[in-house]
């Protein structure tokens, strides 16, 4: 005999059938289709790169698959680096917001799916008799069991994948974001780190300048009091060593706020043996690599940028944001069901005949809401052009860094050499300016404007090889490098080494 099915496995069983159906359902998308939009940025940039050093290899990483570990050369300064990247508070701050992301999203994502529950519930209750229908007290009693489906929306129109799309674009924009600010942070402490070193040169020259003025002055001085000198040349003198003493001053000043600088984006105490090196060692080597002129066409290399790849992202979420505010428009239904027993006493909760199933779908329609839903899709459209004029111009900033980055390395080389041969020859005109003074052939007037021409020369050339060392970590940073920790995390094999020359 064929045993007919229980209204519990008949409750079951219809809902163990609309489960797949529901989970097949959502296949229309109302969202518009995204296209990358055309880069807004010329093909080529106006000014040509500096040619690569001789020698350099023609396999060398582009800047973005180079890790920032590679591209330092001082060893001083990778330390810094890693210092700050797990200490510094808007790090932790951008890995935080990833971590709340992704938190979103999982919220976002799970509308998509059926929240099913299970309940048991027991209840016990009595009627007076002044009140029953038999005119005695009446004792009732009830147990339950139950499996839930509470109010699951089958997404016909696409309105909860979109909002899910739109959730999981936010978290890769962040994620993005993340990089975005690691690539600013590496790029700020070692920029704070140089600013540091030349700040030292200059005090160390400052103070160089001073010693040496001290000696000329002394030795006027006493030429003075010997009557071989006026008055004039005393006091010429005295200005000369009071103005090395007046920039000795300024400069220990201005190494004490760089420290504090690079305290304060390290996040911590920077220990001793991490601080720039001695002034001797400074103009040995430089600290950072020179990349190699780029060989690829703009689009393709600034598309690449972590903070190009949020903007797209993001304008990515706001095409998902409009398939959710035109999905608006149309009927949701929704599904509410559950099936379980109901006894009045425990020991019958199981039996048969026991079963109690209920199936509640409903559908809500717009009809009349005060334009609600068109604005809301208003706000939409309007966002995602936005979003889509923020990325257009997000790509034209990143496009000119890059174009001055350049245009300021191809000449800089030029200026080193002119600035060192300046140096050179204002160190001659003041060695025989001096001499011929101290031989009687030349007035003191000669000599302290030889002095003068000299400190300026030297001053400005400290700032031109500061010039020239940021230059190269601009242009690292303008090309989407800097948030690798190695090279070989981005290619999995050893990559040629970049040429360091230039």
């Amino acid at each position: 005999m064929t045993r007919r099915p229980t209204p519990l496995r008949r409750g079951a069983l219809g809902l163990g059938l609309a489960l797949p159906v529901v989970l097949l359902t959502g296949c229309i998308n109302l969202a518009p289709p995204y296209v990358q939009p055309t880069a807004p940025v010329p093909q080529a940039w106006t000014s040509a790169p500096a040619p690569a050093a001789p020698g350099a290899p023609s396999t060398a990483p582009a800047a973005r698959d180079l890790g920032w570990r590679e591209f330092f050369v001082d060893e001083r300064l990778r330390g810094v680096v890693a210092l700050a990247l797990e200490n510094n508070r808007d790090a932790r701050v951008a890995a935080l917001n990833i971590e709340r992301a992704r938190a979103q999203y999982g919220i976002a994502r799970a509308a998509a799916f059926p929240s099913v529950s299970l309940g048991a519930s027991g209840s016990r209750s009595r009627t007076p008799g002044s009140i029953s229908a038999s005119g005695t007290a009446r004792l009732a009693t009830q147990y339950n069991v139950n499996l839930g489906l509470t109010s699951y929306e089958l997404d016909l129109f696409g309105r909860v994948r979109n909002l899910g799309d739109a959730a999981l674009e936010s978290y890769f924009a962040t994620e993005d974001a993340q990089r975005g600010t690691q690539i600013s942070l590496v790029a700020e402490v070692a920029t704070a780190w140089l600013v540091l070193a030349t700040d030292q040169q200059r005090l160390q020259l400052a103070r160089d300048t001073l010693a040496s003025r001290q000696k000329s002055y002394d030795l006027i001085q006493r030429s003075h009091a010997l009557g071989a000198q006026s008055g004039l040349a005393l006091a010429q003198a005295q200005t000369t060593v009071d103005t090395a003493r007046a920039d000795a001053a300024a400069f220990d000043s201005q190494v004490e706020q760089s420290r504090n600088a690079l305290t304060l984006l390290v996040g911590n105490a920077v220990p001793p043996a991490l601080l720039p090196p001695p002034i001797t060692e400074i103009a040995k080597a430089p600290a950072a690599q020179l990349l190699p002129p780029p060989d690829e066409l703009p689009s393709s290399i600034l598309q690449q940028r972590p903070d190009v790849l949020a903007a797209e992202h993001t304008l990515r979420a706001s095409n998902a944001n409009i398939g959710a505010a035109r999905a608006a428009f149309f009927p949701r239904i929704s599904l509410t069901g559950s099936a379980g027993t109901a006894s009045s006493s425990l020991s019958g909760l199981f039996k048969d005949g026991s079963a109690a199933w209920s199936f509640a779908p409903s559908i809500s329609l717009p009809i009349f809401e005060g334009g609600l839903n068109r604005a809301n899709l208003g706000v939409a459209e309007t966002q995602q052009q936005i979003q889509l004029a923020t990325y257009e111009k997000t790509l034209q900033v990143a496009f000119r860094e890059v174009a001055d980055a350049l245009a300021a390395r191809r000449t800089l080389g030029e200026r080193l050499a002119a600035q060192q041969s300046l140096v050179a020859a204002t160190t001659r005109a003041f060695e025989l300016s001096d001499a011929l003074f101290k031989n009687g052939g030349a007035a003191y007037l000669d000599v302290l404007d030889a002095q003068r021409s000299l400190y300026t020369v030297q001053q400005s050339l400290i700032s031109l090889q500061l010039v020239e060392q940021t230059n190269r970590l601009t242009l690292y940073k303008v090309l989407g490098g800097g948030w690798r920790d190695a090279t070989d995390q981005a290619s999995g094999s050893g990559a040629a080494p970049v040429a360091t020359g230039g």
